[in-house]
């Protein structure tokens, strides 16, 4: 069950979609203390609580079809990208437009840092433009951290290097809480290349944060050195590792980051690290089966077990992407509202 303040939001949220005299006080009383959301790192449980509740409204209300929220209507929302993406750039992109956004996507392929513009230069340029949100995605870690202290706009970290990717491991604790009812307690393993994986760093943070107890399983290639510290179970055998797991989560090798070989090939990788029935019958029969995705089927994971209906939630992980964004955003930008705009039902 959420928290009581959790129900008076969700109250508020949906009522003030008939009765937009309600927005303002959708809001609830104790404000979130952080003015960008850089990593999960730094998050406290309630903090990540509070985010999850509210998504999980914002899920709702992007399954009632038609509905839009005028949240942000007059503010200017710039997805930054210096790395290709589609899933985390078109979920940011929706998330901005349902709140009523004006959004702007730039690519570095296009922009003035093809031309030589430092990052400096280009948080100098966004701050002349008045842009109110940024989210950049950044192939160096710390770049986003960087940005968000030259810039007067809210920074939301869309993937930096192999440091974080926030809204993920939101959204797939999102995901994990609405099919078990709880993150605490449960057995949460990542299977894959933890050692290039911002994804898993995030995650192991949320889950360890939430009361999860985490597994990593990589060839000792991909793992990085002294894990345990992060207060996970390391594993370099599946079976292992998946022994009990309620969740399994893989990860994408991410070839693009590797300087010089890590595994023998691709085929030995599936052999012993790619997730089929065979390595999963060790888990849980209810296990979740996971992926960020973009998925290398047959190098990760099989495409039987990707696309199994009852356990898999790979999908759905892509659908509570746009309403954790929602709820970021939403939260991240109240102080930016001195009145709290209604919500509307658009055709």
């Amino acid at each position: 069950m959420p928290p009581a303040g959790a129900r008076t939001y969700s109250a508020a949220l949906m009522s003030s979609i008939i009765r937009p005299e309600l927005a303002a006080a959708s809001a609830p009383a104790v404000p979130f203390r952080h003015r960008h959301l850089l990593g999960i790192d730094g998050l406290s449980a309630a903090d990540i609580s509070e985010i999850l509740d509210i998504a999980g409204q914002y899920v709702e209300l992007n399954r009632r079809g038609g509905a839009k929220s005028s949240l942000l209507r007059g503010r200017t929302m710039v997805n930054l990208f210096f790395e290709s993406s589609t899933r985390t750039r078109t979920s940011f992109e929706l998330a901005g437009k349902r709140l009523g956004a004006d959004v702007i996507n730039m690519a570095a392929d296009g922009s003035s840092v093809r031309k030589g513009e430092t990052l400096l230069d280009t948080a100098i340029t966004l701050n002349a433009m008045h842009v109110d949100v940024l989210v950049v995605r950044h192939p160096e870690s710390g770049a986003v951290k960087l940005l968000s202290d030259k810039v007067n706009c809210v920074v939301m970290n869309g993937g930096d290097g192999q440091h974080e990717h926030p809204t993920q491991a939101l959204l797939d604790a999102l995901t994990i809480r609405r099919r078990k009812g709880r993150l605490e307690g449960l057995v949460v393993t990542i299977c894959g290349d933890v050692l290039h994986s911002r994804v898993a760093r995030s995650n192991i943070r949320l889950l360890t944060t939430m009361g999860a107890r985490v597994r990593v399983v990589a060839p000792p290639t991909l793992l990085p050195a002294a894990i345990e510290r992060l207060g996970v179970e390391a594993h370099t055998d599946m079976k292992k590792g998946l022994a009990g797991a309620d969740i399994v989560m893989m990860l994408r090798l991410q070839n693009e980051r590797m300087q010089g070989s890590y595994v023998p090939s691709t085929r030995e990788y599936f052999r012993f690290f790619g997730l089929d029935y065979d390595k999963l019958d060790a888990a849980k029969p209810d296990a979740l089966i996971m992926h960020p995705g973009p998925m290398n089927r047959g190098v990760e994971i099989d495409s039987e077990v990707a696309d199994d209906f009852g356990r898999s939630v790979i999908q759905e992980q892509v659908e509570m992407g746009v309403a954790v964004r929602m709820a970021c955003l939403d939260i991240l930008t109240r102080a930016l509202r001195s009145n709290a705009p209604a919500l509307e039902v658009t055709n």
